[in-house]
């Protein structure tokens, strides 16, 4: 008698698999850039209208009105900063958790790695956020040309790390919920809502200097809080975080990666029978 078993492992992670289908990955770039922006008259504009009018809204409603303080920061230059970090996170979090829904036509025909289509909405979402980081830095020299007080440090060599940081969460909470998603649709519909409630939990719109002692457990266990308050520290110096916040965003940000990619495996075992 011969049992035919399944080799697949609970926690899989084939690097170098992915590195061979690289060619792949750009081909999900470049059909992803195109199919969104086919049928639109002002294309990859949209990457600069949408942070300037959040920013504007966000300085005129929290800056003026509600007169929220910003840490002594220029209050477009504060918003904008957290504006573009968490859109792109949000970009990837929202692309990343259709994964499975989105491509389930693909994914019946022929095989190769799953991962690599979230990796490709990483990867065109980080496009749009070096453009809108651009737009960010054309701000920034037009207020120390107007009498900022800036000045260039190393801290600036952590940029690319925290992208890099901001990826792996998307990805991390991105697996989880397109996992979820293949078996309860529900969670399509609430997603937009959750990442809006997501984004006032997170310090874009305050400074995470004025939240109160009790609730910065709360803080502290949202891997974005460290993303922006260190965006912004590396212009601005005014950082709000530890080490030790930083290291419990690394905890979460690692237990829900182990547990979005043990998901993700076991729904591309069976996600023909569910999507």
């Amino acid at each position: 008698m011969i049992l035919i078993t399944s080799k697949s492992k609970i926690f899989k992670f084939n690097f170098i698999e992915l590195l061979k289908y690289r060619t792949l990955i750009k081909m999900f770039v470049k059909r992803d850039f195109v199919a969104f922006y086919k049928q639109t008259i002002l294309g990859p504009l949209w990457y600069i209208i949408q942070p300037l009018a959040n920013t504007i809204v966000f300085t005129i409603i929290f800056g003026k009105i509600a007169k929220i303080p910003t840490d002594s920061i220029p209050p477009f230059l504060f918003y904008m900063a957290g504006t573009i970090s968490w859109t792109y996170f949000a970009t990837c979090l929202s692309l990343t958790s259709n994964t499975f829904t989105s491509n389930a036509n693909l994914f019946g025909k022929v095989y190769f790695p799953k991962l690599t289509v979230p990796i490709a909405h990483v990867v065109i979402s980080l496009l749009q956020f070096f453009i809108q980081f651009i737009l960010f830095l054309f701000f920034l020299i037009y207020y120390v040309y107007n009498g900022l007080d800036f000045s260039f440090s190393l801290k600036f060599f952590l940029i690319p790390l925290l992208i890099i940081y901001t990826a792996i969460i998307s990805l991390a909470f991105g697996t989880l919920i397109s996992s979820l998603t293949a078996k309860y649709r529900d969670l399509t519909f609430a997603l937009s809502f959750v990442i809006q409630l997501w984004m006032y939990a997170t310090p874009i719109v305050y400074p995470l200097s004025i939240v109160s002692n009790k609730y910065l457990i709360y803080f502290q266990f949202n891997p974005m809080t460290i993303v922006i308050e260190t965006f912004r520290g590396i212009f601005f110096d005014k950082i709000n975080i530890n080490l030790y916040d930083v290291l419990i965003s690394l905890s979460v940000t690692s237990f829900v990666l182990i547990i979005g990619l043990v998901l993700f495996n076991r729904t591309e075992k069976n996600f023909m029978d569910t999507v």
